[in-house]
């Protein structure tokens, strides 16, 4: 095989590849807001990426959504999302109507925002509401006074959007991925580091998982006003949630333990020894370390006093030598 065909298919390798986010949606001409509620709703599919990184879409499933009935007019009408105003207009009610509705939990919210005022704006799926406001069912939801229960509710504060979102955000992330740790760090997502800690005991899967949780929310850097309210949002308060979040991230741990293990450092090498030294495990034990240390040497006796000679010390025999013969 030559040199050129040999950089042919690797340029062919590398177009083919898939893409960053932002990438495709540029290709498809949709702004970042768009493309983000596209890959929610399962308009467009994404694939895990290879390092471990962002999500990526592949250039098969780009192909795909181009070639796909009316795109991109009656495309980008399937995942347009409307405020309350907006809203409230295609169902033909009032915006105080609509609001009770959607804190009740009848109409839940795709995705949200916070305006310059840090207020939270819910935004919803225009399909879904076109649809509510033509099924007859809920007629009766939509003209006259509101039933009993859904009054005492709303009467007693209670507010569902933000439950409802959240329970549609992690639907959308378990269908994103087959992968077992990346579901179960869908389902982590959601939990506060408390509730993950007690259930994810060993640090190395709580690393992984915290790896594999979906990219944070631009909007708000954390321990801001802004980042404060997004996380009140995005992390379960309600006890019956916490439970089942609880229970879904132990499941899912199981199952992904069962497929892989979550990754460890590498185990540090044994040192070889230098070459003509002896092993450690082979050399002579030191007295320390020896069961029967071998017994110390005695110390130097001292010089005792010589009773014969008045008491000085006695010297050493050979100096005495030395000296005679320095005299003779």
């Amino acid at each position: 095989m030559t040199g050129h065909t040999i950089t042919q298919e690797t340029a062919d390798t590398a177009e083919r590849a898939p893409v960053t986010q932002s990438r495709a949606a540029r290709e498809l001409g949709l702004k970042r807001g768009e493309f983000e509620l596209a890959v929610m709703l399962g308009r467009i599919r994404t694939v895990s990426d290879a390092i471990g990184g962002r999500r990526r879409v592949t250039r098969e499933e780009i192909e795909r959504v181009r070639a796909g009935g009316g795109f991109p007019e009656a495309w980008m009408e399937r995942i347009r999302a409307v405020g309350t105003t907006e809203g409230a207009a295609l169902m033909n009610i009032s915006t105080a109507r609509f609001t009770r509705l959607t804190r009740a939990g009848f109409v839940t919210p795709v995705k949200f925002y916070l305006n310059r005022y840090r207020a939270v704006v819910w935004l919803y799926l225009a399909e879904e509401l076109k649809h509510f406001a033509e099924s007859e069912v809920n007629a009766s939801l939509l003209t006259g006074r509101a039933p009993g229960t859904i009054r005492a509710q709303l009467e007693a504060g209670v507010d569902l959007r933000a439950r409802n979102w959240r329970g549609r955000h992690a639907g959308a992330l378990l269908r994103q991925s087959a992968d077992p740790w990346e579901r179960a760090a869908a389902v982590a997502s959601l939990l506060d580091p408390v509730q993950i800690a007690e259930i994810i005991k060993d640090p190395y899967e709580r690393a992984y998982v915290r790896r594999l949780m979906p990219h944070p929310f631009a909007q708000g850097a954390p321990e801001t006003p802004a980042g404060r309210i997004i996380e009140k949002i995005t992390t379960a308060d309600d006890p019956d949630e916490i439970r089942w979040l609880r229970a879904n991230l132990t499941i899912g741990l199981s199952q992904a333990r069962g497929e892989r293990p979550a990754p460890r450092p590498a185990p540090k090498p044994e040192p070889h020894p230098a070459p003509g030294t002896v092993p450690a495990s082979h050399a002579e034990p030191d007295a320390e370390s020896s069961p029967h240390p071998a017994p110390h040497p005695p110390a130097p006796r001292a010089a005792q006093p010589d009773e014969g000679n008045g008491g000085r010390a006695q010297e050493p025999r050979g100096l005495l030598k030395w000296m005679r013969r320095r005299g003779a």
